[in-house]
């Protein structure tokens, strides 16, 4: 008879997962050893946080749920962080944990704490796992993190219940295919307003993705010659090459002020897949309460961001196939507003600026093959990266959109790099996020990754102090002294250099591909270098 720990480790090994993220403790080497004897491999990490990232990294190329090791009591405390962005940012996540027994929660307390209170705000679902119960709760968590909208599950295991044995035999949970919208009044409606539109556009997010429906939704929007504007996780639905792609938005002023009259001007506006979690205030109602839009969700509107006159929920490619129907809109933007839009969106980047922000990105787009994988952290650079980055296929540009955390950017990357080592990978982030993590930079030499790790210096958090002065509030906690990154990564095993132009960028970035180790350049952009660009 199989223990629970194995019927666990075995359910997640047929959900697809092959990697696992973590820190040992006395309550979890059980399950760890489990978890490698089916084949998921354990990857030892310096901070519960940064192993939530690199299980998401790998989710993005594999499809299947991260897994997440923490122990009893600091461990799942560090860890809440990064359940909480699997959940705002509807990434698949298995969190297992390991607990005292019953009876020592009652007579025990050091450490002791209440893993599924503390995880109930932040998860989809959490459980403790009881005698005779982990294969119908392995089951229930792999079900409930895939299911729509996707988010993390909490596994507690108890000690005992862990080297328990127990029936591995129980009925598992039936996927369901994907259905499109039923015949009825609202459908009927809906293909007659996407026959009548002059001015279509789609906008579509992280659903589309979630769904496996970036396909469809591409090619909807190539057949009926529709504009498509995307949330940032969005970014590559459709290649951002493509004329009919305006780029990911939601999070950059500069661009909304460009974005949204676009928007308000259209006749029908279809939303696929598109949910406002990543979107700030500035996307709140953003059209008229009488304006033809028609919402394809995974779940039903409960955020109040925005209202659609016609709402189907289910899966969103198969939504459009129905719309459709061999309906073409009458036209396509007759006096072709979007690609004037796509054009005003390009040329205020400042791309061919001498030196900064700007210019480093430039920069590493021509070093970097066409198919790398970027990464990104929460910051300016981040907005300005997210609208100048072109990505050529889904998921090309990894961050946290929806809680936007700090230090996610090398851990992701290095998720990424794992689950696919041949892809080039390369991360985006700022000196203060860099130096939250830094130890992550060792679990990147011990997995010799060669991943260039480009860091945009100013020696400042630089959104906040645009902020305070915008509010016209006193500089207060925002500027820092700098560090020597360059010797730092030296120090962990990596290679460092300072950049101060275009050449040396390039130069690094190109060299870092074909290392054993990460590169960290260190690129001195100054303070303010962000004034004018968001």
């Amino acid at each position: 008879m199989p223990t629970a720990s194995d019927i666990i480790a075995r359910r997640l090994y047929d959900a697809g997962c092959r990697h696992a993220f973590g820190i040992p403790g006395g309550e979890v080497m059980v399950l760890m050893a489990a978890l490698d004897r089916v084949g998921i491999e354990m990857h030892l990490v310096k901070h519960e946080n940064c192993a939530g990232f690199m299980g998401e990294g790998v989710f993005h190329f594999d499809g299947a749920p991260a897994i997440l090791i923490a122990t009893i009591g600091p461990g799942i405390a560090n860890a809440i962080n990064v359940i909480a962005n699997a959940l705002q940012d509807r990434v698949p996540m298995i969190a297992l944990t390991g607990c005292v027994p019953a009876i020592e929660q009652h007579t025990y307390t050091h450490q002791v704490m209440d893993h599924l209170k503390l995880a109930q705000e932040v998860t989809k679902a959490a459980f403790r796992v009881e005698a005779n119960t982990a294969a119908i709760l392995a089951d229930k968590a792999v079900a409930i993190a895939m299911e729509d909208r996707q988010g993390p599950v909490l596994l507690d295991v108890p000690i005992d219940v862990q080297t328990a044995e127990e029936n591995p035999v129980w009925p598992r949970r039936a996927r369901l295919a994907p259905v499109g919208p039923a015949a009825g009044p609202d459908l009927d409606t809906a293909r007659r307003w996407f026959a009548e539109a002059e001015r279509p556009l789609v906008i579509a997010g992280v659903d589309t993705l979630n769904q496996n429906g970036c396909e469809t939704v591409g090619q909807f929007c190539r057949d009926h010659a529709i504009p498509l504007i995307t949330s940032y996780k969005g970014k590559g639905i459709l290649p951002e090459n493509d004329r009919l792609a305006l780029g990911g938005a939601g999070l950059a002023p500069s661009a909304d002020a460009k974005l949204l009259p676009l928007v308000k001007a259209s006749d029908c506006i279809i939303l696929a897949g598109y949910d406002p979690i990543e979107m700030r205030i500035g996307w709140q109602n953003v059209w008229a309460d009488d304006a033809r839009v028609i919402d394809f969700s995974a779940v039903s509107n409960t955020h109040y961001m925005h209202q659609a006159a016609i709402n189907f929920v289910g899966n969103v490619a198969a939504g459009l196939t129905v719309l459709c129907a061999d309906n073409k809109p009458k036209a396509s933007w007759p006096d072709g507003e979007p690609g004037k839009v796509r054009e005003q969106l390009r040329n205020g980047l400042n791309l061919d600026e001498e030196w900064g922000p700007a210019a480093v990105i430039d920069e590493c787009r021509k070093a970097l093959p066409a198919e790398t994988i970027v990464t990104v952290d929460s910051g300016a650079h981040r907005i300005l990266l997210s609208q100048a980055w072109q990505c050529f296929e889904p998921r090309g540009m990894l961050q946290s959109t929806a809680l936007c955390t700090m230090g996610c950017a090398v851990p992701l990357a290095a998720g990424r790099k794992i689950a696919e080592p041949d892809r080039p990978v390369a991360a985006f982030i700022g000196d203060a996020g860099l130096e939250m993590f830094l130890g992550e930079l060792a679990t990147l030499r011990e997995k010799k990754l060669g991943i260039p790790i480009i860091v945009f210096v100013d020696e400042s958090l630089g959104l906040i102090e645009l902020k305070q002065r915008g509010s016209q509030m006193a500089n207060l906690a925002v500027d820092f002294g700098g560090s020597d990154l360059p010797a730092v990564a030296k120090a962990l095993g990596g290679y460092g250099k300072w950049c101060d132009d275009r050449d040396a960028v390039y130069a690094e970035v190109s060299a870092a591909l074909g290392r054993d180790s990460f590169t960290l350049i260190a690129a001195r952009i100054g303070r303010k270098a962000y004034e004018g660009r968001l």
